[in-house]
């Protein structure tokens, strides 16, 4: 919502308030002010009316080219006329129209920009300044000619006409919460400054002694001069008003102010009916919708959509309607979807005369349903589906027929159409010290009582309060709503802050440690964390070569998902870490490691239904066994990602590209944060290269898989060639209760090292695995630093060399034991897996 602080002050005294500082206040008092705009920074005089005297033809150019005699009063110091070039044709002798003179300053295209005038020769002819339209003066885009000044506003040529167009101004760019309905609307914005510096608001519904600028009309029209209509779904609609006016002049046009107003705001000028009915949602913020009277065919009712009804919108759009539409319709049909947008056979034509103009208070979920199912978002629905003020129909009608009097003529037709369906007003019992037990805070009765009053609410009782709140906030409907209204305008910055106290004997949980060392420890190799949405598309299982089978494919489904092309929840963290590393890489950062923690979410097969549950009181403990078992599982995982350079090249040496390696320590590091040692096998799995795929256990248990990617899933990604990937589930690592310290020696080393020769299908983890059993506990590590295939060793084997670290926790080893020992691990290694020393 736009508003120009001009306009605002019309309904609150702000006296010396600046744009800025009463942007402060608001937010202060909880609305989102994203931007304060100052309009006209970049203009400077002299820009003056002035009136055309006379215009030349110039001929002999490609376009029309017109040198004119402008009179512009005393302004340029002479009272000559000015002799002006210009290309534009929309304006002839006569009329009166906006020049800037030599010396002047017009806003560029870009902010920061600006278009300094002077006099020089052009076409042959001096020109002495410049004939302006409305994209020049920054009052819109429209560039298709010159703005030519209607006589009615009473200019003369030098008059100032920076002020008669209202050029400087400051507009507050506010977002709206979908609980704050009435701030859309400058009388919302004005209730709300009023009451942050504790000044009157002028209520623009009502006239100056207070009296609803409704009164004084006739009643219903039960046969009389008002247009029949009723409501037939009193669930759509609870209240239809239609004012009437005829003779309305076809060739009048909105006035400067009233246009630079919408332009301020955000909208275009149209005609002078569709301008004033955006004019009066925007000041009241209830929307209206004026038919042409000589289109209508018989009473006008307010009803669902019936089978197979189709309306055709102001848009052109042939539309298809659903049984939960909400239409307005006449004898013919839906004439309108409620709300939303209207339709094109009853649209107010450039020769209308007779109007019927429409104000209701419809269903706010009915609209924002109707609005996100056809994909129709308009101004009326957005304000509709937060909330309108239902004593607003009455009052915006009668305030639109007014302006449209005034301004185009005609005769409004006094009776008034208004069907209602009574509506029982809330009320709220809420303890007087329920503000301050939720803010922490004493807040007095007294306080309360004047806070809630503030915000239009009525106010009875003492120690319990009964409180009803006003028509414009349908969003107070519980105590807390209440609570909320009294702490923001208290001030939420003079609620204390006191940082929380942990019980004795409580802390993190097993989950949350676990998850804090995993990533403490991924985060220390030079991993970077990223926080990707769960939501995937169908296209995600197919970029990862998974079979048509893979239990993967089978996803939940979003009933009303974010993004069209992302319905699906996750069962793999991979297609996120995918997509955030191709962004990167994207961008220049070729060199990346990333990891990511989260659920992934596995529908049950033949899970039944959720159910629906009662919302007036809590659920049983059946009721909430069959809601978990609706639900999917949802096992925590951990995911990485490499690509590029895992150590970079430098003076000390050339650098080191990620491999499947380093995605399979990924996976070591957080199983030795969980005290859990993996198990390296190797596998076949989607979306891993078939010959660089390792299965990870723990024990008997496959937790995940590491490796390089397959070169199709790189492709489809648009990811570096031998980009790597691990995934594992956290949730099957079961770490140790408490972490104990590794007993240290204070003996020496003695260190061995073997070269073993095997066949080529044997896994290095195998041979791994076997020397350390044979050496039992004096082996303190291993590590596998050499793997040779050649000629020396033989077609079909290779040679893997280890290191082996001994140390006893009590003594010294001497090298006959060192011998021994290692000597029984190589036989361990010849026994289970056939391997030989090398040499020997």
């Amino acid at each position: 919502m736009r508003v120009p602080l001009s306009w605002l002050r019309e309904y609150v005294d702000l006296p010396g308030v600046g744009a800025r500082e009463l942007a402060e206040r608001l937010i202060a008092a909880g609305l989102e002010v994203e931007t304060v705009e100052e309009l006209g920074a970049d203009l400077t005089g002299p820009l003056v009316v002035g009136r055309v005297l006379a215009i030349e033809e110039l001929t002999g150019f490609k376009k029309p080219i017109r040198y004119c005699q402008v009179d512009v009063g005393t302004a340029n110091g002479s009272g000559d006329p000015q002799n002006i070039v210009c290309g534009a044709t929309n304006f002839a002798v006569g009329d009166l129209v906006t020049v800037i003179l030599p010396g002047g300053v017009l806003p560029g295209a870009k902010p920061g920009e600006h278009f300094e005038i002077g006099a020089r020769k052009t076409y042959g002819r001096m020109s002495e300044g410049m004939i302006c339209s409305e994209r020049e003066l920054g009052m819109g885009d429209d560039h298709g000619g010159i703005l030519v000044l209607p006589r009615s506003a009473g200019a003369e040529p030098g008059d100032d006409a920076i002020e008669l167009l209202g050029l400087r101004d400051h507009v507050l760019d506010i977002a709206i919460t979908p609980d704050r309905g009435y701030t859309a609307s400058i009388r919302g914005i004005a209730r709300e400054a009023a009451t942050a510096y504790g000044v009157p608001f002028h209520d623009p519904g009502v006239d100056d002694a207070g009296v609803p600028v409704d009164a004084g009309v006739s009643g219903p029209a039960d046969g009389g001069d008002g247009y029949p209509a009723g409501i037939a779904d009193p669930t759509a609609c609870d209240r239809f008003v239609l004012r009437e006016i005829r003779g309305l002049d076809p060739s009048a046009e909105s006035p400067l102010w009233l246009r630079r107003r919408l332009q301020m705001c955000g909208m275009r000028a149209v005609s002078l009916a569709v301008d004033v009915t955006n004019y009066v949602m925007l000041e009241l913020g209830q929307p209206l919708h004026a038919f042409d009277r000589a289109r209508l065919t018989g009473p006008i009712v307010v009803r669902r959509a019936e089978p197979g009804e189709r309306l055709e919108t102001l848009d052109h759009v042939v539309r298809e309607l659903h049984a939960d539409d909400i239409l307005i319709t006449d004898e013919s049909g839906p004439i309108s979807m409620a709300g939303t947008m209207g339709g094109l056979r009853t649209e107010i034509g450039d020769d209308s005369t007779d109007m019927v103009i429409e104000a209701a208070h419809f269903s706010a979920t009915g609209i924002a349903r109707t609005a996100r199912r056809h994909r129709l978002h308009s101004e009326a629905s957005y304000r509709f589906e937060r909330g309108v003020d239902r004593e607003l129909p009455l009052r915006a009608a009668a305030r639109a027929i007014g302006l449209l009097t005034e301004l185009g003529g005609g005769e409004a037709v006094p009776a008034v159409t208004h069907a209602e369906v009574p509506v029982e007003p809330i009320t709220i019992t809420v303890p007087a010290d329920h503000p301050g037990r939720v803010a922490g805070m004493v807040y007095d009765r007294d306080t309360v009582v004047r806070r809630l009053e503030e915000v239009g609410c009525q106010v009875a009782g003492a120690g319990v309060l009964t409180v009803t709140p006003p028509t414009w906030r349908p969003d107070l409907i519980d105590p807390n709503d209440l609570a909320e209204e009294v702490i923001r305008l208290e001030g939420y910055e003079n609620i204390p802050a006191r940082p929380p106290r942990s019980i004795a004997g409580r802390g993190l949980t097993a989950s949350q440690r676990m998850r804090r060392r995993v990533g403490r420890a991924l985060a220390g190799a030079g991993h970077v964390e990223v926080l990707n949405f769960p939501f995937v598309g169908e296209s995600d299982a197919d970029a990862l070569q998974l079979p048509a089978d893979d239990p993967r494919r089978h996803a939940l489904r979003l009933a009303n998902p974010l993004s069209e092309d992302e319905p699906l929840l996750r069962t793999t963290l991979l297609p996120g870490l995918l997509r955030t590393l191709a962004r990167n890489v994207g961008r220049g950062l070729s060199d990346a490691a990333l990891f990511e923690m989260g659920v992934v979410y596995r529908p049950r097969l033949n899970a039944p239904k959720p159910p629906r549950l009662p919302v007036d009181r809590g659920p049983t403990a059946e009721e909430i066994a069959s809601v978990e078992a609706a639900l999917p599982d949802q096992p925590l995982r951990v995911g990485v990602v490499l690509a590029g350079q895992r150590e970079p090249a430098g003076w000390w040496g050339a650098g080191r590209p990620a491999t499947w390696a380093d995605a399979i320590e990924a996976a070591r590091l957080v199983a030795d944060e969980a005290g859990v040692e993996l198990t390296v096998r190797a596998d076949r799995h989607e979306p891993w290269h078939p010959g660089r795929c390792a299965a990870l256990y723990a024990g008997e248990d496959l937790i995940g898989h590491a490796g390089e990617l397959h070169p199709r899933v790189i492709q489809a990604y648009g990811l570096p060639e031998r980009t790597c990937a691990m995934e594992l589930e956290l949730d099957r690592l079961d770490a140790a209760p408490t972490v104990r310290a590794p007993r240290v020696s204070a003996y020496p080393v003695a260190i061995q090292d073997v070269a073993l020769v095997v066949d080529a299908a044997v896994p290095s983890a195998e041979v791994e695995a076997a020397l350390r059993d044979g050496a039992g506990e004096l082996l303190e590590s291993i590590r596998l630093f050499d793997v040779y295939t050649g000629d020396q060793i033989g077609e079909g084997r290779r040679s893997l060399a280890y290191t082996l670290r001994f140390r006893a926790p009590d003594r010294t080893l001497t090298a006959d034991e060192t011998t021994a020992v290692r000597d029984a691990a190589v036989a361990e290694a010849a026994r289970r897996t056939g391997a030989v020393l090398r040499g020997a």
